[in-house]
């Protein structure tokens, strides 16, 4: 009896001595470090304000709107608010800066005082504006050589009219569109200098009744093809052309979609591709602020579209590469004024 008490007793100790063991054990295990919770860096935002034609425009902001969805699928936030009018520029600028974009696009010459007050009373913001120049530090500008893509227009509105009668449509009348009608006279004049050009501006950049109702007056006059520099007033410019079974040319975006018999081609201009470009470098950490970007032939920001109907005239694209290769090489200067165009004088082709 005793012996099985001393057994038991000597079998409890054992079982408190294999609990304090594992105890201990436990007690010398280290404790994890909780891993600190992964935060993702913040994404680069950049958004947009239209002008007045708005994203729908098929031409000048839809361009842009190309250029900011490109970013888009780089994974950059975007956003884009469209102008109705002209009050609205300060208030869509002020509502971006508020809500903190890394950058801050105004697309239109239209927009140049709001965006300079905006880039002064915004020191810390960066902004950029095209077809305008502001001189501020956090201000990047872009505008093209629209004279030079405008010339390449003309040698084909000169090569393809059959009445010697061809029409020019502005949006506004100013000396961004004067850009676009000087480099198109040019154009015109240098290869069929019997040919009247016709150049009527709308007063607007939206009023598509306007734009029909100025190029059905051209086409009654003769005309046989016109070339718009009016942004969304040149959506009703290309609805005459179909009604009336005309030519018309494009600008901005490639437009023979809106009218594939009829657009035989568009001034290209390439404002998605500096809004996508001019982005970039501000995403990469390169300084924009304070920059003048400027765009013509030779960068590739201005030019023919692809659609170009080029089988209308069996010498025309021969012409348009002669006449592209001059320019590109300096070998001539494309008038951007009305002053410049009356002392113009085209050089011979060899």
């Amino acid at each position: 009896m005793k012996r099985n008490r001393s057994l038991a007793i000597l079998l409890a100790a054992l079982m408190v001595l294999s609990i304090l063991g594992s105890a201990c054990a436990k007690k010398a295990e280290p404790v994890p470090t909780p891993s600190a919770p992964q935060t993702e860096a913040p994404k680069f935002r950049v958004a947009m304000v239209t002008d007045v034609g708005g994203l729908n425009d098929q031409s000048f902001n839809a361009s842009a709107y190309r250029g900011l969805k490109k970013l888009e699928g780089d994974g950059v936030e975007i956003k884009a608010l469209e102008s109705t009018k002209q009050e609205d520029y300060e208030v869509n600028l002020g509502a971006l800066v508020e809500q903190k974009y890394n950058l801050i696009w105004a697309i239109g010459f239209l927009m140049t005082d709001a965006t300079d007050k905006a880039a002064k009373a915004n020191p810390n913001n960066q902004f950029a504006i095209i077809d305008s120049v502001v001189n501020e530090p956090n201000a990047a500008s872009v505008t093209f050589k629209e004279e030079e893509g405008s010339f390449l227009m003309g040698v084909i509105a000169g090569m393809v009219t059959k009445t010697n009668k061809i029409g020019f449509v502005g949006g506004i009348e100013g000396d961004l569109i004067k850009k676009f009608e000087s480099g198109f006279r040019a154009g015109v004049a240098s290869v069929n200098p019997k040919a009247q050009v016709l150049v009527t501006y709308a007063g607007s950049f939206t009023d598509q009744g306007k734009g029909k109702e100025v190029a059905l007056a051209q086409y009654k006059a003769g005309a046989d093809v016109i070339y718009h520099a009016a942004g969304a007033v040149g959506i009703g410019v290309i609805a005459a052309a179909k009604e009336q079974n005309k030519y018309v040319i494009g600008v901005d975006s490639d437009q023979n979609s809106l009218a594939p018999d009829n657009v035989i081609s568009s001034m290209m201009k390439g404002v998605d591709v500096a809004v996508y470009d001019v982005s970039k470098k501000l995403q990469n950490g390169e300084k924009i602020g304070g920059q003048h970007i400027v765009l013509g032939l030779k960068e590739n920001g201005v030019g023919t579209s692809p659609t170009t109907k080029w089988d209308l005239n069996k010498d025309m694209k021969a012409k348009v590469d002669a006449y592209s290769k001059m320019i590109v090489d300096g070998t001539l200067k494309v008038p951007a004024t009305r002053e410049e165009l009356a002392g113009f004088k085209a050089p011979e082709i060899k």
